[in-house]
């Protein structure tokens, strides 16, 4: 009995990178290119009638940006693995990525045979960093305060792109009320007050970066 081929979804909104990484995967028997997404919401969209194993995100993607897609397609289909390809190899965008639920992260200038190494850990339950991409930090670790939850980043992460709790509550699917919870969890947390301490926190520790979200 053969082993069905890894289900694969690329999203990028560079046709030519897509194309490019289909090329490489395409190579491989075992793996099978199901779909390429432009945008963070054509995947959310899809992602329940194409049923990946694996979604080769890009971080910087026009609209909704890599980490807050990251964050809705584990909501919507929490077995897939979410493996993000990015230029940036800074250790904020990692760990950012990391915390959001990517199972792992790979440099675009990598060797083409080590996106398929990523691949086979990923689907093997490990988590992979490139070698390019270690020594993250997570920006959610500090010793000295309680953590905040992986919804709770999410909220932080809309509220410091200046969004309102109802626009929160509309892009998360939740209620106003939920949103004003967690926001208050957010600030006892943090001791941080007001939007505009939310908003220096998230620039401070990387939050903002990959969302799409010029600084």
């Amino acid at each position: 009995m053969t082993t069905p081929p890894i289900r694969v979804v690329i999203v990028d909104d560079h046709p030519m990178v897509a194309e490019g990484i289909q090329s490489i995967l395409e190579s491989y028997e075992d793996v099978a290119v199901i779909a390429t997404c432009g945008t963070g919401q054509e995947i959310i969209d899809r992602v329940e009638d194409l049923g990946p194993d694996v979604i080769l995100l890009d971080l910087n993607m026009p609209g909704l940006g890599g980490l807050s897609t990251a964050e809705l397609l584990l909501e919507r289909r929490p077995g897939t693995r979410i493996l993000i390809l990015s230029m940036h190899d800074s250790p904020e965008y990692i760990s950012s990525a990391l915390s959001h639920g990517a199972a792992g992260y790979v440099l675009k200038d990598v060797p083409t045979d080590e996106i398929k190494r990523a691949i086979d850990a990923v689907m093997a339950g490990q988590r992979y960093l490139c070698t390019g991409a270690q020594g993250s930090l997570a920006p959610f670790d500090a010793p000295d305060r309680e953590q905040l939850t992986n919804r709770e980043q999410t909220i932080l992460l809309q509220l410091a792109q200046g969004k309102s709790n109802r626009e929160v509550a509309e892009t998360l699917d939740i209620s106003v009320r939920t949103v004003e919870t967690h926001r208050k969890n957010i600030q006892r947390k943090l001791g941080i007050s007001s939007t505009a301490g939310l908003t220096r926190y998230a620039l401070e520790h990387g939050v903002l970066q990959g969302t799409g979200v010029r600084l």
